[in-house]
């Protein structure tokens, strides 16, 4: 594996060595840590891939507990959203990354469980913390989108027999998804960027490997650089491949062709 990917990176080695190596600042230092950085992209698009679907059931969830005003959960709901909204995701990961643990420990003391906690990968408690913060968020956007819905094509479906199931299905989603995306897409743009916190939680993504660079000899404006080239990147992918989906989704309206002429054509 490590052959391949130094020989994938071979050009990538040759087109450096043009590149002037400055005594204040380098370009190379700029360049030269892209290939380490990248290595680490994977994980940071698991981060976001995996928060993001966690993070938007989660919203709907949240969003249809809210529309519902369920009883019992809509206070709790209420009082979960205002936290994820008003705290700093920072301060959530370290919660989620010493408090799942803390809370494992409890249950195994207290059922005699025999839960292994110290071979649960760092990356599940930080893609917890980044599915909750998304939900928070996303909920209101989804919630939004569901209202915004044409009641009368609602009160359509169930003229036609529809349960409550197949309206949400057929009617409400398909028309709340139109409304919600472009929201949804920066959403999915901060998720992106905000996976650089998971360093804290001891994951060597991205972030963390341009820092680890930039210890080995101190060029960390440069190694910073790097870093921030390779996730406007991927923002820029990501936005995208959202006015794609925009466009996929789009309702084209109908022509309309005047009285005159449609005499015209008889």
């Amino acid at each position: 594996m490590g052959f391949i990917l130094a020989s994938s990176w071979s050009w990538f080695d040759q087109f450096i060595k043009y590149i002037p190596e400055g005594k204040l600042f380098s370009w190379r230092a700029v360049f030269d840590a892209l290939p380490d950085i990248i290595e680490r992209l994977p994980l940071t698009i698991g981060l976001t891939v995996a928060g993001a679907i966690f993070g938007l059931f989660l919203a709907l969830l949240f969003a249809l507990v809210k529309l519902n005003r369920t009883k019992m959960l809509y206070p709790i709901q209420a009082v979960f959203v205002s936290f994820l909204r008003g705290t700093p995701i920072l301060v959530q990961l370290m919660l989620t990354y010493y408090g799942i643990p803390l809370f494992l420990k409890f249950l195994n003391v207290k059922y005699g469980l025999h839960w292994n906690i110290n071979a649960i990968p760092a990356s599940i408690f930080a893609i917890t913390a980044f599915a909750f913060n998304e939900a928070a968020y996303a909920s209101e956007t989804i919630r939004a989108a569901i209202q915004s819905v044409d009641s009368g094509e609602i009160e359509a479906a169930r003229s036609l027999g529809m349960t409550p199931i197949q309206v949400y299905k057929r009617v409400i989603i398909p028309n709340a998804a139109v409304v919600a995306t472009p929201t949804l897409i920066n959403g999915l743009i901060g998720l992106t960027k905000g996976t650089s916190l998971a360093f804290n939680a001891g994951i060597v993504e991205m972030f963390a490997q341009a820092q680890i660079l930039g210890g080995a000899d101190y060029r960390y404006f440069e190694r910073y650089i790097s870093v921030a080239l390779v996730y406007w990147f991927i923002s820029f992918l990501i936005e995208q491949l959202g006015n794609l989906i925009e466009k996929s989704m789009t309702i084209v309206e109908p022509i309309r062709v005047p009285e005159k002429e449609m005499g015209d054509l008889r």
